[in-house]
């Protein structure tokens, strides 16, 4: 199980995160994916390892870019919902003191948010797992696996859920999708402080929301991109199948776990589960929202049926609603 783990990890902090940011927003990301690479072969390298001292300190420096890309999504975030909460309350005398409206973050912010903040926790359990040291007191191969869940259920879910309901004009589904997945990985972190029946309502939701990207990939997303592209197509369409399957694993572990079912052992999962996540969904997905970015992003293209470039990530739709930016 070790090295598969090692191999989906190495996946995600060299070629998935800085994929991720240059979709996010290639202008403001855009130096930090090239130089992403270099933040995260100390980590990739430290994998390889064994536990102890030089991993641990290879393990920190990733840990520390991962925790400069928290701090640098949450304080514009933080900045953005100041003006609202201190903005004064409007009086009889002067009903329109409360001055200009604030604005809380929509369903494709948070989910933005959430996958920018998903690798430090990937990286502080890197660390405590590269020492030897039971962080919270959980088992070493928890935490060993927590680094590739955050790195795939943490950054690539939640970003794609944030850039599939920008896609489909925010509907009902999209918005779920987009709170969803966020609050399904939150639930799962927390069911592990808490019990298992807490991880298994993180499971229910997290699957639920998963599920849902799926069916707007399917439903939503790729007819268009198929007709423009049928390679891009066929990686959606790949992407969204796989979640079916895979979500359907985790629901029967964490159900499993709860219960005392018979159910899969971790080993089982990473090679089922974790792969088929890893690359069916998560790599197959950026691959695809890569190419619907580079479409978008050129104005000569003949088989662009929606006219001029769109922002990063978002493909052509039928409909042009009012945007909503998807930020940092």
């Amino acid at each position: 199980m070790t090295v598969l783990v090692n191999l989906i990890v190495t996946l995600g902090m060299l070629y998935v995160v800085p994929a991720g940011l240059r979709l996010i927003d290639p202008v403001r990301f855009g130096r930090t994916a090239r130089l992403w690479p270099l933040f995260a072969a100390p980590g990739a390298v430290c994998l390889w390892l064994p536990r102890g001292a030089p991993a641990t300190a290879l393990a920190a420096l990733y840990a520390a870019a991962t925790a400069a890309l928290a701090v640098r999504a949450l304080v514009p975030a933080v900045r953005a919902l100041v003006p609202a909460v201190r903005a004064p309350a409007p009086s009889a005398r002067n009903p329109t003191r409360s001055g200009a409206p604030g604005r809380g973050p929509g369903p494709a912010e948070v989910a933005v948010l959430t996958a920018l903040v998903a690798p430090s926790v990937a990286g502080t359990a890197l660390v405590a797992e590269r020492a030897g040291h039971r962080l919270f007191g959980f088992d070493l191969d928890i935490l060993a696996l927590t680094v590739p869940h955050f790195h795939f259920a943490g950054f690539t879910a939640a970003l794609v859920a944030g850039l599939v309901c920008r896609a489909s004009a925010a509907g009902a589904l999209a918005r779920w999708a987009a709170y969803s997945v966020p609050a399904g990985t939150g639930l799962v972190l927390l069911g592990y402080f808490i019990d298992d029946w807490a991880e298994l309502v993180g499971a229910v939701t997290l699957t639920g929301g998963m599920w849902a990207v799926a069916l707007l990939t399917w439903r939503d997303v790729r007819p268009g991109a198929a007709v423009r592209d049928r390679i891009t197509g066929a990686l959606l369409a790949i992407s969204a199948a796989v979640l079916v399957a895979t979500m359907l694993l985790a629901l029967w572990w964490a159900l499993g776990e709860a219960t005392g079912i018979v159910h899969p052992t971790l080993t089982w999962m990473a090679a089922t589960h974790g792969l088929g996540n890893a690359l069916g969904f998560g790599l197959c997905s950026l691959l695809a929202w890569r190419r619907l970015n580079t479409r978008s992003a050129d104005p000569t293209d003949p088989t662009d049926p929606d006219g001029p470039p769109r922002p990063a990530g978002l493909p052509a739709r039928p409909a042009r609603p009012a945007r909503t930016e998807i930020p940092a």
